[in-house]
């Protein structure tokens, strides 16, 4: 995967709010976007739905100590914004990751990985918000289910979360 120092952050599969709470001394949810927008067709591909359609993007970083260590995207259709996951809309500034993982129902399919550079506009989104920015990232991304609901979750590992 050539990730380095970043693996062990990519590849853990147990809750990644947890994991920084437990290696920060603060952690904190700020909401950069909450809006509904076309998904792009990967996006959509992933989810089973069409990218005609708008979802609900919600934009974060996690902060640690004060710093954003990791930024997440999460696209969350129409219909997976009912039922037992009906309050992810108004998550505000708490994690999604924390509901997600709080519900033994909820299960995962495998990670993907890639690094990305400034060329990709995950990159330009990621590190829009820092001051120095990196050569480049390392993201992964998943679907969430419950029942008939799916959630796209993508997370940007920045410099910052090395430290941790």
């Amino acid at each position: 995967m050539g990730s380095g120092r970043y693996r062990p952050w990519l590849v853990e599969t147990a809750s990644l709010t947890q994991r920084l709470q437990s290696r920060s001394t603060t952690f904190a949810v700020n909401t950069l976007a909450l809006k509904q927008a076309l998904p792009a067709p990967d996006a959509a591909s992933l989810l089973g739905i069409s990218s005609r359609h708008p979802a609900l993007m919600r934009e974060v970083h996690l902060l640690c100590n004060g710093q954003p260590a990791v930024y997440a995207s999460s696209v969350l259709p129409q219909s997976s914004l009912r039922g037992a996951w009906r309050g992810l809309g108004r998550l505000g500034n708490r994690s999604l990751g924390s509901m997600l993982f709080s519900n033994p129902r909820v299960s995962r399919a495998p990670l993907s990985y890639r690094k990305l550079t400034a060329q990709h506009l995950l990159y330009r989104q990621a590190v829009a918000h820092i001051e120095t920015k990196p050569r480049f990232v390392w993201a992964r991304r998943s679907v969430f289910h419950l029942d008939c609901a799916a959630i796209l979750v993508t997370e940007v590992f920045l410099p910052s979360v090395l430290s941790l």
